[in-house]
């Protein structure tokens, strides 16, 4: 089964969809399998990350920000926005795809694991997450 949604992140951090993801495979009725998310997006990514605390995901961008900052010399790709580059760079630093099992008709998440949306753009907008179940 095949399913889309949009995620709306409305400028550089983390968004948590995970309800989102849950809710599709509840509706869906899979017991066990498995539930690959895929970002259809070069400048923004999927993560796994702690979803109690709120500093833990604060401390991620501000980090990956220090990592990957806006304005290098380096950069040729300026076209789009000096955030653009750095964005690209952040995507393949982290990851554009995830696959959680469905154990018992629910994802298999930990405690305080949630997924989300990384908007490495600081002016995000609606993004296209496929989401693949299967047995």
């Amino acid at each position: 089964m095949i399913y889309q949604i949009d995620v709306h992140a409305g400028g550089q951090g983390l968004h948590d969809f995970t309800t989102d993801v849950e809710t599709i495979v509840s509706r869906a009725g899979i017991d066990e399998g498995l539930c690959t998310l895929f970002s259809r997006h070069t400048s923004a990514s999927l993560i796994i990350q702690e979803n109690a605390d709120p500093s833990v995901c604060r401390d991620l961008e501000n980090w990956l920000n220090r990592l990957v900052a806006e304005g290098d010399s380096l950069y040729t790709h300026i076209m789009e926005g000096p955030d653009d580059m750095p964005g690209h760079i952040k995507s393949v630093l982290t990851a554009t795809s995830l696959s959680v099992p469905i154990v018992n008709g629910r994802l298999a998440l930990g405690v305080w694991q949630g997924i989300y949306l990384w908007e490495h753009r600081r002016h995000g907008g609606s993004r296209q997450i496929v989401i693949h179940l299967g047995p």
